[in-house]
């Protein structure tokens, strides 16, 4: 399976494909942390929208769209910015992908897109740890816990302030990746036999 990993840095989700014999490559504006196929830069470059994938799991930028900034939303600048972030969700289930996850906090997009397919937490995967993250699937089942804990601690939100908050609170949990791996890489993928790849798509 081919699968791309849509704004992570971490390399998390890209690895634990990779370590089931997928070939996965992550994409974000920032430098992977581990060594792995990463293409620095945006999701729409041309060396990525040539390629054909069967899976895409995204994390878009959350910034303007969680809960936690419902203080701004009243700013007509932050508005505009959580319009773009909106229609950026609605193109990424736009794209020619057979097989789709969008993951993001909880926020906005329940409201402004649709509810989420589903809510997962770390602590339903093995890591001791709280953080309600949001799924929303195209073609892919729900993820199935692999070992509840029943509860975690909140260290996400203890983050202290500083320029690397967001980045290290970003982060997805191992249990959860693994579990995609194991469970999305396990789907039966249909390969577009046209050979239609994004590039085509966006060019009409």
């Amino acid at each position: 399976m081919r699968v791309l990993i849509a704004g992570e840095f971490s390399g998390k989700v890209r690895d634990a494909f990779t370590a089931r014999g997928h070939y996965a490559k992550s994409v974000d504006y920032r430098p992977t942390e581990t060594p792995g196929p990463h293409h620095q830069g945006s999701w729409y470059d041309a060396a990525l929208l040539h390629e054909s994938w069967d899976l895409m799991i995204a994390h878009p930028d959350c910034t303007f769209l969680t809960v936690s900034g419902a203080r701004w939303f009243a700013v007509e600048w932050r508005q505009e910015a959580q319009l773009a972030a909106l229609h950026t969700v609605r193109a990424l289930f736009k794209f020619p992908i057979d097989k789709i996850a969008i993951e993001n906090p909880i926020g906005r997009l329940s409201t402004l897109f649709r509810p989420p397919d589903q809510i997962v937490q770390p602590f339903q995967f093995g890591d001791p740890f709280r953080k309600a993250t949001c799924l929303w699937l195209k073609n892919l089942p729900p993820l199935v816990p692999t070992r509840d804990l029943g509860d975690g601690d909140a260290a996400c939100w203890r983050e202290p302030p500083g320029p690397d908050r967001q980045r290290n609170r970003s982060r997805t949990y191992a249990g959860i990746a693994d579990a995609m791996a194991d469970q999305w890489g396990q789907t039966t993928c249909d390969r577009n036999e046209s050979g239609v790849t994004l590039i085509d798509v966006m060019a009409r």
